[in-house]
């Protein structure tokens, strides 16, 4: 149902990364500011890590959308697993150099040295935890050499800190955590999310006690977070198109965040 008060609010909270969509609270405004002024420091490698869901991808995405107005950016937001794949797109879209030969580490620093530009190109990598240890050595050569500053990006899991020790223990300089939101804080991103889009009317259906419920429930994690309210006013929507008297339109039920929560899995029916 197109016309339905809910779409527009269901459709908020689509899980896709888009530096549109970036709201600004204030703690994770700090961490953006900080991972900018980062990035213009004479660092090697930055690194931004946190645990699923705590805005990672759409804190690397804003940096690109907002670096590449004015300096040479380039994203990876899917890994490149194979090497020679990964050394070959990077000499293309940093260097514009498309090589029919294998792409070694040799040659592709060679190529960097021969360009010799005058602000060292940064390469953003989302989802870094993908890559091979053999791969990340090769990262850690390029920065090294500075031919590239990476900003990467890893999930906060054992394996993160054996990467972290292995591989950048005395070459990441800037170190960014990410955290799960706070119970004001996933208030905050909710209602700047919806009155941005000019729902005023479902912004004004939330109060304290469905916030609370909402930050138990999915522990203050944006992703979770965005799946139960897509999921919350999808349910909504049904409603309304085939039984709009169940509806109460200047508030929500309770039972309504716990349905849309058992059917996104965050409570266990």
């Amino acid at each position: 149902m197109e016309n339905s008060l809910f779409s527009k609010p269901r459709d908020l909270f689509i899980d896709i990364v888009n530096p549109r969509d970036y709201v600004q609270i204030d703690s994770v405004s700090h961490m953006y500011q900080s991972l900018k002024d980062s990035v213009q420091k004479p660092l090697k490698m930055i690194l931004l890590y946190g645990r699923p869901g705590t805005g990672k991808s759409m804190l690397l995405h804003k940096l690109h959308h907002d670096l590449s107005k004015h300096q040479k950016v380039y994203m990876v937001s899917t890994p490149i697993v194979d090497e020679d794949d990964f050394l070959r797109v990077l000499a293309q879209n940093i260097f514009g150099y498309a090589p029919r030969e294998t792409m070694t580490l040799n040659r592709f620093l060679e190529l960097a040295e021969a360009l010799n530009l005058s602000h060292i190109p940064i390469v953003l990598l989302d989802e870094a935890q993908l890559y091979s240890a053999s791969l990340m050595e090769k990262i850690r050569l390029i920065s090294d050499a500075r031919a590239i500053k990476f900003v990467i990006t890893l999930h906060k899991t054992d394996k993160e800190e054996i990467i972290a020790k292995e591989h950048f223990q005395t070459r990441i300089w800037e170190s960014i955590e990410l955290k799960n939101a706070s119970a004001d804080e996933l208030k905050i991103y909710i209602q700047k999310k919806l009155l941005k889009a000019n729902c005023f009317d479902v912004a004004n259906m939330f109060n304290d006690k469905n916030m609370k419920l909402m930050t138990a429930l999915t522990k203050g994690n944006y992703r979770d977070t965005n799946k139960l309210l897509f999921s919350l006013f999808s349910l909504y929507c049904w409603y309304e198109e085939n039984t709009p008297s169940l509806i109460k339109y200047n508030s929500i039920k309770p039972k309504w965040i716990e349905m849309a929560a058992i059917h996104t899995g965050l409570i266990d029916a």
